[in-house]
């Protein structure tokens, strides 16, 4: 009982810990085992119907930093300090719809799935896609369904880089349109299978952040019973 007390303890310590660091320090550098531990919770994350539809592109290249620092206004402040910069990509229409390819090969030959098992799988998700959610109209809707995915994979990951005492910081400040059009003309989107979603920095911080400020706990969680 008591470990479990200790663990509990530690975890929450962590969310403590974590914050939206805004200046890294450029003099340290996360090891290596420990960036892969962090994109391995990420690699290890639910999706939506197993699709995983994501990828997580490290960036280390100080041309290719220097691009997307000039094209965001909310990574400026984060590159060059950062240890490791994350461009956390979803996939498109043309790989999520209930009838694409790589949802076939990904059913098959990642997950395994028997070839009678898998037909009727797809038939739920075409349900799911065309009646539940209304994901088919227009090529935004399924995109964004992709993105929600990706943020679990997002969280995961600087939940447990704090754990470790490693620092994060998620951005959203870029123009999508700008961010999409450099990432493709560096060969990133794999010929519109992949859409930026979100980014992230990671690294070690400069100085301690006020305290955390949250709403009261009976203000979020309200119970029915």
């Amino acid at each position: 009982m008591r470990e479990k007390e200790t663990l509990k303890e530690n975890i929450l310590n962590a969310y403590q810990f974590r914050h939206a660091t805004k200046e890294f320090d450029p003099n340290k550098k996360i090891p290596e085992e420990d960036f892969r531990f962090i994109l391995e919770t990420g690699r290890l994350s639910p999706s939506s119907f197993g699709f995983e539809p994501w990828r997580f592109v490290v960036v280390q290249n100080q041309e290719l930093r220097e691009k997307i620092k000039n094209a965001s206004w909310g990574a400026f402040g984060k590159l060059p300090e950062a240890s490791h910069f994350v461009l956390v990509l979803a996939r498109m229409k043309k790989d999520t719809k209930y009838d694409s390819q790589y949802l076939q090969n990904h059913f098959r030959n990642t997950l395994g799935m028997p070839e009678e098992l898998m037909g009727k799988y797809l038939q739920r998700i075409e349900e799911f896609q065309k009646s539940d959610f209304d994901l088919l109209e227009g090529n935004r809707p399924l995109f964004d369904w992709a993105c929600k995915q990706s943020y679990i994979a997002l969280g995961n990951m600087m939940t447990a880089a704090a754990q470790i005492g490693i620092d994060s910081c998620p951005i959203e400040g870029f123009d999508i349109e700008k961010m999409n059009k450099l990432l493709d003309e560096e060969g990133l989107l794999e010929e519109g299978s992949f859409g930026l979603s979100v980014m992230c920095a990671f690294g070690y911080r400069v100085k301690d952040p006020r305290p955390k400020t949250r709403r009261p706990f009976d203000d979020i969680v309200k119970w029915i019973v």
